[in-house]
């Protein structure tokens, strides 16, 4: 599909894949999945005030409104490819098992001091997301940061080819999504199709020097180094495992010019509000939200970094054989931290030995914490997205 019609001498694109949120003179693009079909919206969407609709559904075809193409999302990703080669900037590409989203945040907060960024909402960071964030740039943009997840091989390569990153760093490996990966390897082999993809097309890195998982994988990729350091106290972040996620966002910040002062000063300035480290404050008790998500490293890390004395812990999802086996492992740590303030949340606990409660599900949860609260402790609430574990903040 030549996509230049739509490119040619724009300063900016508006595309939309939602008709609740459409502005006017936007190209709607009708996505589908398994419960949904946006070609029966394409000409809702023109309604409301659209100016194209892209389908890959004949039947819905409107004479002159509409665009008719195999396959929607592949054209989605071609038009955010083709309007990215048009912008001649940096694109930072940030991937890794944990911490990818704290350190584009603090990587964008750095670089803001400096330039006009563009950087990924949210966790957008699938083959939907790197698309649309791609398609948000303007030609006033002068730096992008992307994030990227994975939770199968291959799709660290899919999102490298639609984004074309100048540049790239990924924060860590660890054991998550073993369902899709199959191993520890095959999270490894995933996340190094980033550097596969710089290493092939004259890019760099920036990477954690004390990392040798990464090293390993790097070989003699031209590379922009940085060790973990430690938390600035100003930090507003918790837990020592974020020093590592500062000392990246300084490293990129100082390539492109940014002053050690003025990222040290951007770094510490950043409030997390995500469920991702924010310590909040209750009219009974400390608590450290981390409830976004949760994987085997992830878990083990915030149990280490933890100085509290209250573990509510939910389940780790998408490990598949290994499940039983991981869960076991955080019920061992906690017991050889002699942790007796422990509340664990999911079926995924009740195989293991633990000696703790073990809750169904939030509601579960909530209702114990509600017949008995939980008074003047220090929490640490922790697990995966799933589990919801944020609904129990107003029993805390």
């Amino acid at each position: 599909m030549d996509w230049s019609c739509l490119i040619r001498n724009k300063e900016s694109l508006c595309v939309s894949t939602d008709t609740r949120n459409l502005p006017a003179g936007c190209v709607f693009f009708a996505l589908h999945g398994a419960t949904f079909d946006g070609n029966t919206f394409a000409a809702q969407a023109l309604e409301q005030g659209a100016s194209l609709a892209v389908i890959d559904n004949p039947e819905y075809a409107i004479e002159g409104k509409t665009i008719l193409v195999p396959d929607t999302l592949l054209a989605l990703q071609e038009l955010a490819r083709e309007w990215r080669r048009t912008l001649n900037i940096p694109i930072i590409a940030i991937t890794g098992t944990n911490g990818k989203t704290t350190t584009k945040e603090l990587t964008a907060a750095v670089l803001a001091t400096r330039y006009k960024v563009h950087y990924t909402q949210g966790n957008l960071n699938n083959q939907i997301g790197v698309p649309l964030t791609l398609l948000q740039l303007t030609r006033a943009h002068e730096i992008a940061i992307i994030e990227m997840g994975a939770s199968h091989p291959g799709d660290i390569k899919e999102l490298v080819e639609i984004a074309e990153p100048t540049c790239g760093l990924i924060t860590n490996v660890g054991r998550a999504h073993l369902q899709g990966f199959g191993s520890f390897e095959g999270v490894m082999s995933t996340k190094a199709e980033l550097y596969d993809y710089l290493r092939q097309h004259g890019g760099f890195i920036f990477r954690n020097t004390d990392n040798p998982y990464l090293a390993q994988m790097a070989g003699e990729l031209q590379t922009i180094a940085y060790t973990t350091g430690i938390m600035p106290e100003q930090s507003h972040l918790v837990g020592a495992y974020n020093a590592e996620n500062i000392s990246a966002a300084i490293c990129v910040g100082e390539y492109f010019g940014v002053s050690e002062n003025d990222a040290l000063t951007a770094v510490c300035a950043y409030e997390p509000s995500n469920k991702r480290s924010q310590r909040l404050q209750t009219a009974r008790n400390i608590i450290i939200v981390d409830a976004y998500n949760a994987n085997p490293t992830s878990m083990q890390a915030a149990i280490n970094a933890f100085k509290g004395d209250t573990y509510i812990l939910g389940e780790m999802r998408e490990l598949g054989e290994y499940s039983h086996l991981e869960h076991q492992n955080i019920v061992n740590m906690l017991l050889e931290r002699k942790a007796d303030k422990v509340l664990l949340v999911g079926k995924e606990y009740k195989a293991t030995t633990a000696p703790y409660p073990i809750y169904d599900d939030v509601q579960a949860l909530c209702a114990a914490l509600q017949a008995q609260p939980i008074q003047a402790a220090h929490i640490l609430l922790k697990g995966s997205r799933g589990n919801k574990l944020e609904e129990s903040l107003p029993y805390l």
